[in-house]
């Protein structure tokens, strides 16, 4: 009998593993039903075991069982581009109108405004650079509803990944949620994280927490910075925290004011943020 080649054998393996993986705040895991590849995260992550988020799960107000969960939520890309261009459109400069028709004695030309206004574009880009490289200049205000409002002068990444945040904000943990697609009712700590990130498009795919600790650029990022470790991950964006663990209840905002201790995490941040 002709045994098969040893390669054969493992990507039969891979490919048997690849389909059979559970995905939730534990370690890099694939993300089972989604038919992308993890966004970003290097192939090895795609087959180590998931572990059980035990760490953080009984602090995350998970949802009982039995209890109904609400609608799902609309997909991340939808809320972060609606976020994004009510962001670019509070920062544009308002076109300017004139109150008769015709020209006006001494009037610019045509050429003098095109010429203007490309002044006005090179100034407006490099004020939005400076933004991104300054950071914000102060913390998120937070609503009664628990939503973060988007600060003055945040980039349209930022505004996305906040509204995108805001969408799931009360939505009830659940260990795997948000993992099967963007689109669920509920989710769990990775499973925000991820929701968050693809609203700013950074994400084709949700990652656990094990990946997410391998993901993006190490340290914290100007805007955003993520705090992940095999059982479990959280953000902060603009100085406040979003994170499953410590909420209030089950319908708790994931968006708290007190900051907690990041010992045993590893810190990194989407590149450029």
């Amino acid at each position: 009998m002709t045994r098969a080649p040893r390669r054969s054998l493992a990507l039969a393996l891979t490919v048997v593993v690849g389909s059979a993986g559970v995905a939730g705040c534990g370690g890099g895991g694939e993300t089972g039903t989604t038919t992308k590849a993890a966004a970003k995260a290097p192939d090895a992550l795609k087959l180590q075991p998931v572990r059980a988020d035990a760490a953080e799960a009984g602090e995350s107000s998970p949802l009982p069982e039995g209890a109904q969960r609400g609608p799902a939520a609309p997909t991340p890309s939808s809320v972060g581009e609606k976020s994004a261009e009510k962001a670019k459109q509070a920062t544009s400069a308002e076109e300017p109108t004139s109150a008769e028709d015709g020209i006006s004695p001494g009037a610019p030309s045509d050429a003098e405004i095109r010429a203007e206004l490309e002044q006005l574009e090179d100034v407006q880009a490099e004020a939005k650079k400076d933004a991104l490289k300054a950071g914000p200049s102060e913390t998120l205000t937070l609503t009664g509803k628990g939503n973060a409002k988007v600060p003055e002068g945040a980039p349209p990444a930022i505004a996305a990944i906040i509204g995108s945040a805001n969408a799931i904000a009360r939505f009830p943990y659940v260990y795997g949620g948000g993992h099967g697609s963007f689109v669920d009712s509920a989710y769990d700590c990775s499973g925000s994280v991820s929701y968050a990130l693809a609203g700013a498009g950074l994400l084709d795919a949700p990652l656990t927490s094990g990946a997410l600790a391998k993901w993006g650029e190490p340290g914290p990022g100007r805007w955003v910075t993520i705090y992940a470790n095999e059982g479990h991950v959280y953000m902060t964006v603009a100085g406040v925290r979003y994170d499953t663990s410590g909420r209030s209840g089950v319908f708790g905002s994931r968006w708290q004011p007190d900051l907690r201790s990041n010992k045993g995490f590893t810190v990194v941040h989407p590149p450029g943020l």
